[in-house]
């Protein structure tokens, strides 16, 4: 049952990260520079939003409407049609309150969709940033370390252009 889910879950990812952020999201070619990513590791790893402020990439918000209107029909109409022949009977005040609390649930649900959109881009930019800028050591294991000396040099006031120097020295010091 959990090899089910498993692969359930590596389709929807690779099905995401090949058709969706391309078709939503216009990225970069050009690399990122070393501040901005020690800027924007400190925010991911802090848990900020990052809409707008990451340098790179841009969404399209009619796009995304249009993906997640795609993905919503998909899950409501299953249960639509096999409810009809009861919510046809119901008196249509209660399907008044019931169509303004799914248009709630689907703003809300479009807002979570959205950030969930850009964590994913987010993420995958920094990683590719992070293997031109910090080639020798991987992101999972030392992107928390990063941040946290990024933050004691700007404490610091430590000069940008002193800054990769001093983030590589501490790196080295503490491995």
């Amino acid at each position: 049952m959990f090899r089910i889910f498993s692969w359930i879950k590596t389709k929807i990812n690779n099905f995401t990260d090949e058709k969706i952020i391309p078709y939503v999201f216009t990225l970069s070619d050009g690399p990122m520079l070393f501040r901005d990513l020690l800027k924007t590791n400190k925010m991911y790893q802090d848990g900020l939003k990052l809409e707008g402020k990451i340098p790179g990439f841009r969404l399209s918000t009619g796009r995304s409407f249009l993906v997640f209107i795609g993905i919503w029909n998909l899950i409501i109409l299953p249960f639509a049609i096999a409810f009809h022949p009861f919510l046809a009977k119901i008196d249509c005040h209660l399907l008044i309150i019931m169509a303004i609390l799914f248009t709630g649930m689907f703003f809300a649900t479009y807002a979570l969709y959205k950030e969930y959109l850009i964590d994913t881009v987010a993420l995958k930019i920094i990683k590719n940033a992070w293997e031109n800028h910090f080639p020798h050591f991987d992101y999972d294991l030392h992107s928390k370390e990063v941040a946290k000396i990024y933050s004691e040099a700007l404490d610091k006031e430590i000069p940008h252009k002193n800054m990769q120097l001093y983030i590589l020295d501490k790196l080295v010091e503490n491995k």
